[in-house]
């Protein structure tokens, strides 16, 4: 095949994720079919056969087919016909379960203030746990899936909106409308460790004490060590220096 019509290739599987299905890939458009580069090839990587494809092969695209069929601008990236794209309406029977996932390391917050989005103005949520954790998995390699009630959120005012057959988006998630995994346990060698005493400082600075205890067990000078007796000699010198200038 030909560099232009892999190319073309590329282009009309980029239109169908941009245009038609981005839900079917985790994706959610904004208001003018915008996607960010980055989150199109993370997507995209998923798939087989597409791990290697890079933005270079993006901005190839747009300097070699005269018609392209995507648009670019800095670093976001849409379908230039978004005819087809799926229409963000309320559900008519929503799920009684979605699922959404977040980082690990922001399990305490969430639990304890409810799910806000990530960046975004909106919170994901997918009826199918796997494509959630797809989507999770975009940004931390085990994210702590969470289950959403449905009812219980709009009882409490959350609006829902379907953004393609399994993804839905809400402005966020308030606190009991959500069940999560369990927490991660406290270390408790951090909680029964004791503070570390600052060390005393020398209430005689520059003095010198003998050893009491050489002095109370005293030692056969002859079983006495080298060393022993080496130490003996200084810490007695040192004793006759103190008491000269003293």
């Amino acid at each position: 095949m030909s560099p232009i019509n892999e190319l073309k290739k590329q282009a009309k599987f980029l239109t169908y994720i941009l245009g038609v299905r981005p839900d079917a890939f985790g994706l959610v458009p904004d208001k003018e079919g915008f996607v960010k580069i980055k989150d199109l090839l993370k997507a995209i990587h998923e798939e087989d056969g597409w791990r290697a494809f890079r933005q270079a092969q993006l901005n190839e695209m747009m300097i070699s087919l005269p018609k392209s069929p995507i648009e670019i601008s800095k670093n976001i990236i849409r379908a230039r016909n978004r005819n087809n794209l799926p229409v963000r309406l309320p559900p008519d029977k929503p799920p009684k379960l979605l699922y959404t996932c977040i980082r690990r390391k922001a399990l305490f917050a969430v639990v304890e203030k409810g799910i806000a989005p990530m960046g975004r103005k909106h919170v994901i949520l997918s009826s199918d746990k796997d494509m959630a954790l797809r989507i999770g998995k975009r940004f931390d390699a085990s994210p702590a899936l969470l289950t959403v009630h449905v009812d219980n959120a709009m009882q409490a005012g959350i609006l829902f909106l379907q953004a393609g057959k399994k993804l839905f988006l809400a402005r966020e998630i308030p606190v009991d409308c959500f069940t999560s995994p369990p927490l991660p346990k406290e270390n408790k060698q951090t909680q029964t460790k004791e503070p570390i005493k600052p060390k005393e400082r020398d209430r005689t600075p520059g003095s010198f004490f003998p050893d009491l205890a050489d002095q109370m067990t005293p030692v056969d000078p002859k079983k006495q060590t080298r060393k022993q007796r080496r130490e003996k000699d200084i810490a007695w010198k040192k004793s006759r220096k103190h008491r000269r200038r003293r």
